[in-house]
């Protein structure tokens, strides 16, 4: 199908103020869920209305929508954790599932591994060009900004800049990028990453193009027939209205998302080109000098929403890994890496949980990243494609050779 494109603003008076961008988001899920679509919706929302405390939740009654309305910079949920882990999955319920371009990615990938069934799920994908650890927005916002945390009620990044609005309505920006020179502003993996528009899910949605509208509005693309039913009920139940785009609008989105991809490019190669200046053997004490912090809290594996195996290689009953002994040897991060280095989704969630703050997102996104280029292979953007080092190729399996020199194959086959 061709992909369709809205504006879109909810009807509903209460929504489009507390949705931010015209909450037409949370009306397309509350019609969803009233006309009985969808039995769930997984999103995030604020626990205890801190907004630093984000959590995801499992959302069966329409009403309770109007809660988790409005965007949480500032909070990491791990969503997709939370499918797989509480709700067998999605296996047994329709659900829709509300989240960034990573978390979209990490649910794509789990499919190909047969652990979350992709069928009876709705991915609805919000745009996204980064977020912020709760403390370090916390110690932003009163070293910088000068505001109390608790007085900020939005945030908003864009243009290089963020932007905060106070209870009493002022609003305050910074550059971004000077924040970021002192340690502040986004997650690293944030600042490195390229997907602003989960074009992978079923719809996507932001507030990009919707600039020179009136009203407050969310800038809808569909990419699937799922996606398409679901906004069209919506609009024939009188719950959202749309208009569409013009040229301009189009054209502005994709130049905003032009812009970030090329920030996103640099600060990669600002990460990554020192590391790969060195010689082999530097990079391997590098990483050796880092891995001697860890102190083998299993945090990283278990943050992680693509690991998923129930007899877990890492646990302290094989020979290179003794129980008690601190660091653990290099091949604990290293497994890791071998296991889903070809499919992270640079979601951060590892160095988020790392308490000796290892530069484990640098590690995957830079090992991923090298993979790509070998195999041609974007973890978490086409579901039909098999992870690279767990599917082999038709021309894979016709070498006779024990050795597989796999760039060459893939240069061979691009011809």
């Amino acid at each position: 199908m061709s992909n369709t494109m809205y504006i879109a603003r909810s009807l509903d008076e209460k929504l489009r103020e507390k949705g931010e961008n015209g909450g037409a988001v949370t009306s397309i899920l509350k019609c969803a869920l009233k006309t009985k679509q969808i039995d769930g919706v997984i999103t995030v929302k604020a626990k205890n209305n801190d907004r630093f405390s984000g959590i995801p939740v499992l959302v069966t009654e329409p009403d309770d929508l109007d809660d988790t309305a409005g965007s949480l910079h500032c909070s990491i949920p791990n969503t997709v954790r939370f499918l797989k882990e509480y709700l067998d999955g999605g296996l047994s319920k329709k659900l829709a599932f509300v989240g960034k371009p990573c978390d979209i990615r990490a649910i794509i990938e789990l499919q190909k591994r047969y652990q979350i069934e992709t069928d009876g799920l709705i991915l609805i994908g919000l745009n996204c060009t980064g977020t912020i650890s709760p403390a370090t927005a916390r110690e932003m916002y009163q070293k910088e900004f000068k505001v109390s945390p608790n007085d900020v009620i939005r945030e908003d990044i864009d243009d290089g800049k963020l932007t905060i609005t106070l209870k009493n309505g002022k609003t305050v920006s910074k550059d971004i990028a000077a924040l970021e020179k002192k340690g502040l502003g986004r997650r690293d993996n944030c600042q490195r990453c390229e997907i602003n528009i989960p074009i992978f899910a079923d719809i996507a949605c932001g507030k990009w193009g919707t600039e020179s509208e009136e009203k407050p509005s969310t800038f809808i693309e569909v990419y699937s027939a799922k996606g398409q039913s679901l906004v069209e009920l919506a609009i024939s139940n009188g719950y959202i209205e749309t208009d569409k785009p013009s040229s301009e609008s189009i054209k502005l989105r994709q130049e905003k998302d032009t812009t970030e991809i090329d920030r996103a490019l640099a600060k990669r190669a600002e990460d990554f080109d020192p590391i790969m200046a060195m010689s082999y053997s530097e990079r391997l004490a590098f990483w050796v000098k880092e891995f001697e912090k860890c102190i083998k809290c299993y945090g990283c594996r278990d943050a992680c929403p693509i690991c998923y195996c129930e007899d877990c290689l890492l646990e302290a009953n094989r020979h290179f890994l003794e129980a008690g002994v601190i660091p653990p040897n290099a091949l604990f991060p290293l497994t890791r890496l071998a296991h889903v280095g070809d499919s992270c989704v640079n979601c951060g969630q590892c160095q988020d949980a790392c308490p000796m703050e290892l530069p484990l997102s640098l590690l995957f996104s830079l090992q991923n990243a090298r993979l790509s280029e070998v195999f041609g292979y974007t973890s978490g953007t086409d579901i039909e494609q098999g992870p690279p080092l767990n599917t082999a190729m038709v021309e894979e399996m016709q070498i006779d050779d024990v050795f597989l020199d796999v760039s060459t194959l893939t240069k061979k086959l691009k011809k």
